[in-house]
C-alpha cells in the first residue's frame, strides 16, 4: 500500500462554498484530478487534504489556497500547469495598521481596477487582491515580474513608473524571443 500524505489548511468561512462549487462539482473534480480526498469543516473553514501521490497535494494545496485567497476556481486550477505557481503577498509585511493596508489595497488596485488589470495584462498574470494579502497565479517567470511591480507599488513607487518598467521589461523579452527564433 503507498504512504498517504495529508496537510491541514484553512480559509475563510465565506470561501468555503466557492471550493465546494455548485451540487460538489468544484470539490469532486479536485479529488478525481489529483486522486486525492478533501474534509471540509464548512463551519469552522478547516480542510484536510490527504492522498499518495505528495506532488498532486501540493498542488492541490495552493489551489486550495488562491481560492482561499479570492482566486475563482477556473483560475486557481491553473496551477495544475506545470511551471504555474503562487506567489503571496501579506500587506502586514508592508505596514502594520489596518488603514494603511487598506490604502496599499487601494494602490494595488488602482482606480476602478486599472493597475491590477495594466500589471497582469503586462506580466500575463492573474492577482487577486483579499483582505491583508495580494496573492498572484501565473508562470514562474511571470509571477516574479508581476511580483516585483506589487511591490514596487506597495514600497510607494509612482504607478507610472511602474507601468514604464513593466513596458521596458515586456519589450526587452519579446527582443530576447524573437533573438532565441
Amino acid at each position: 500500500m503507498a504512504d498517504e500524505y495529508s496537510y491541514e489548511l484553512k480559509i475563510p468561512k465565506e470561501r468555503i462554498a466557492v471550493l465546494i462549487g455548485k451540487n460538489g462539482e468544484i470539490k469532486t473534480e479536485l479529488e478525481s484530478q489529483t486522486k486525492s480526498k478533501i474534509n471540509i469543516d464548512s463551519k469552522e473553514g478547516d480542510i484536510v487534504i490527504s492522498g499518495s501521490d505528495s506532488i498532486q497535494l501540493f498542488v492541490l494545496k495552493d489551489i486550495i489556497k488562491a481560492v482561499g485567497r479570492g482566486f475563482n476556481p477556473e483560475i486557481a486550477m491553473r496551477l495544475f500547469k506545470q511551471d504555474y505557481v503562487l506567489e503571496l503577498l501579506n500587506l502586514s509585511d508592508f505596514v502594520k495598521s489596518q488603514d494603511q493596508q487598506l490604502r496599499l489595497r487601494g494602490r494595488v488596485i488602482g482606480k476602478g481596477g486599472k493597475a491590477r488589470e495594466t500589471i497582469e495584462e503586462f506580466t500575463n498574470t492573474s492577482i487577486s487582491v483579499y483582505g491583508k494579502t495580494i496573492t498572484i497565479i501565473g508562470f514562474c517567470d511571470d509571477v516574479a515580474i508581476s511580483k516585483k511591480a506589487v511591490e514596487s507599488l506597495l514600497t510607494g513607487s509612482p504607478h507610472a513608473s511602474v507601468y514604464k518598467w513593466l513596458e521596458k521589461h515586456r519589450k526587452h523579452t519579446k527582443f530576447a524571443e524573437l533573438a532565441d527564433f
